[in-house]
């Protein structure tokens, strides 16, 4: 599934051509994703401008100017493609389906069209007034985003305290840490040199107060999280260092280890056994 990176990346692929731009045209190709599209999606949406393309966790929010919020999550396989009318001529084939996959298209006034893909169905789309985005199951009690002024170890050992879950578990967790997920859960344990069989409480005092170990680990998820953001912007391709490395040297300086990989609440975890703890 897309994490933090992945799905800001969207973004800023979508803003320049949602952004301000209004929905003249909207085409569902069926009833439903993971969940049926609310009433009216349609209507609700061809007319209205986009003030804003956020991302929130790893859901992506379109600010619309009716009040509302586009959410839209790319599950486990979903992707959108943009056309620009100006490569092509503007038809009715436009909004043809070239794809059994191609499930929405948005035709955007900015001289867009935007085709979500999605083989696996995972992903949704669902339009919110302001009340119901507060009361969102995921979004209300989402953490911090780990990039913001608002993430710091003191509040990492606050959510983290008492919780007897293995710490990579809790770490994915979106109330724990927002838009974190296997991928750079395992890469940002591997650089703090924490194991992810630890007990998440042992990162935090029994106050709930920050230890040098919650330091390490609040640090270390800024640091893989900004690299990964880094690499995508120069569309250069992922460097890992535990993440799908089984049975590699550790590349730690001093260290003999060698990767492993385990499953942890059904998905993989990578890491160094030996410098690790």
């Amino acid at each position: 599934m897309p994490e933090l990176p992945e799905v800001d990346a969207v973004r800023r692929r979508l803003a320049p051509v949602m952004t301000g731009a209004r929905f003249t045209r909207v085409v569902l190709h069926r009833a439903d994703l993971r969940q049926p599209f609310p009433r009216k999606f349609v209507t609700r949406l061809v007319g209205q401008r986009v003030v804003a393309l956020e991302r929130r966790g790893k859901y992506l929010l379109g600010q619309l100017s009716s009040g509302e919020t586009l959410i839209m999550h790319l599950g486990m396989s979903g992707s959108f493609r943009i056309q620009r009318r100006a490569t092509r001529a503007k038809t009715s084939t436009n909004v043809d389906r070239v794809d059994r996959h191609d499930h929405v298209v948005f035709e955007m006034s900015s001289g867009a069209t935007i085709t979500f893909n999605d083989p696996r169905r995972f992903g949704l789309m669902d339009l919110l007034s302001p009340d119901r985005l507060s009361a969102h199951a995921a979004l209300g009690p989402m953490g911090p985003e780990p990039l913001s002024k608002g993430f710091t170890a003191d509040v990492l050992a606050a959510r983290c305290r008492g919780k007897r879950v293995a710490l990579k578990v809790a770490l994915l967790d979106q109330a724990v840490v927002a838009g974190l997920g296997n991928i750079y859960a395992s890469e940002a344990l591997h650089v703090a040199r924490l194991s992810p069989f630890r007990k998440a409480s042992t990162i935090a005092t029994a106050a709930g107060q920050p230890v040098e170990r919650t330091r390490r680990l609040a640090a270390a998820i800024v640091t893989v999280l900004k690299k990964a953001l880094a690499r995508k912007r120069r569309g250069g391709t992922a460097e890992f260092l535990v993440y799908e490395r089984e049975a590699e040297r550790c590349d730690t300086p001093g260290c003999r280890g060698t990767i492993r990989r385990v499953w942890q609440a059904g998905r993989s975890t990578f890491y160094c056994p030996v410098c690790q703890k």
